[in-house]
């Protein structure tokens, strides 16, 4: 059996063809600059390539080459679209709308279309590159989406919730939402697995650590807290994002700056971050480079985010009443032994101890990292949202 995962944006489609007899990716490929000129990457199991410049006027024809990619010439995996079982797809944004996986129908996409304004980067792409799938994949063929924000809908209110007033949450849908739900989800079950515990018995922190970073408490496979807000921006310090900054800082920038709300929106997601901070760059390798060679405010960012990841580590355990362990999980923490060694050190009065000689040595592995006397087990685990999305197909699809 074989499902199609998509993750859509603005001008890009990434998929990924999986069999899910054997979990194994078949294809996956990316389809970039949609609507500006365009660009199709294709990669098969065995190696085979595809990269060509196309025309993507709309995400419909980026669809349609990737079914051609799929089903014709040299790298080609099957001989046709009906090999296809089911497709999933990623949703950034599902509000409290949708608190779990859901069928596709034209209702269920004016409803992600309708929450654009919460996540007008991602929704609203989201909702045309469902339309143009619809387009493209057989009548026959269940599609479902997957939410990133549904994880985090088992929040409590007081966790949620903001200190305004309340009017904002009413009218406006103004509060918490958190992301990277659907990684959490994945490598928290994964973590469970390997040690041979059932999730509803632990309490976990998990660390998504990349160009953008979500902390999350996870009580009994529930996610009780999040580092993230009301949209990405909130939380630790990111690649190009401010992370959580006083509001009155923000306005007071605003003025000094003389840019308008859209404007300094920009300024805190784009411009900020390891980027703003030091200048060089907004990707940790380079930072850390510039670290090793006495830069001084590379050294300060690196500082800064291990300071607000080991605070977010201890809020939550005290929320969770114990912690049980650790995940470091995303393309920094999976394979940034600096970051990894920077939140766990002095953490042992929290019962974290850290194999600093095994942590120096590993990379992108499902491997635990703290010593056998360690209270608080310290992982490594890979996420694999796209897994996590066919597997809530298959099911939802009863495959």
């Amino acid at each position: 059996m074989k499902i199609l995962v998509i993750n859509a944006g603005s001008s890009s489609l990434k998929y990924q063809l999986i069999d899910m007899d054997d979990e194994s990716v078949i294809a996956k490929g990316n389809c970039e600059r949609i609507g500006i000129d365009g660009h199709i990457t294709h990669k098969t199991f065995d190696g085979k390539q595809v990269s060509e410049d196309c025309d993507f006027p709309t995400h419909t024809e980026a669809f349609e080459r990737v079914v051609k990619a799929l089903i014709e010439g040299e790298a080609a995996v099957i001989s046709g679209m009906d090999e296809i079982a089911a497709v999933g797809h990623r949703i950034v944004q599902g509000a409290e709308v949708f608190n779990k996986t859901t069928l596709v129908t034209d209702e269920v996409i004016d409803k992600i279309d309708g929450l654009s304004e919460l996540a007008p980067v991602h929704n609203h792409p989201h909702a045309l590159a469902l339309r143009a799938c619809k387009k493209v994949i057989p009548e026959n063929v269940p599609q479902a989406v997957v939410f990133d924000t549904a994880f985090h809908q088992t929040m409590p209110e007081k966790a949620f919730m903001f200190g305004l007033p309340y009017e904002c949450y009413e009218k406006f849908h103004v509060r918490k939402y958190g992301f990277h739900g659907t990684s959490h989800r994945f490598v928290s079950g994964a973590l469970a697995e390997a040690m041979g515990k059932d999730i509803k018995d632990l309490k976990i922190v998990s660390c998504h650590l990349g160009n953008g970073s979500s902390v999350t408490a996870i009580d009994g496979g529930k996610s009780v807290d999040t580092s993230m807000g009301f949209t990405p921006l909130d939380g630790v310090l990111m690649g190009t994002r401010s992370g959580s900054v006083d509001p009155s800082a923000v306005t007071f920038v605003q003025q000094k700056l003389g840019i308008d709300a859209h404007q300094m929106s920009e300024y805190l997601n784009k411009q900020s971050g390891f980027l703003g901070v030091t200048g060089i760059s907004s990707d940790n390798r380079d930072i850390e480079n510039a670290a090793n060679s006495g830069n001084s405010r590379a050294v300060l960012a690196e500082d800064m985010l291990s300071y607000e990841i080991k605070k977010y580590i201890g809020s939550y355990a005290a929320v969770m009443n114990g912690l049980d362990a650790v995940i470091f999980t995303g393309g920094l923490g999976e394979n940034s032994a600096f970051v990894r060694e920077s939140v766990c050190k002095d953490m042992e009065y929290l019962g974290i101890k850290l194999n600093e000689e095994l942590n120096s040595k590993v990379r992108g592995k499902l491997v635990r990292i703290s010593t056998d006397d360690s209270k608080v087990e310290v992982w490594i685990v890979p996420t694999n949202e796209e897994l996590l999305i066919a597997r809530d197909t298959k099911e939802l699809c009863g495959l």
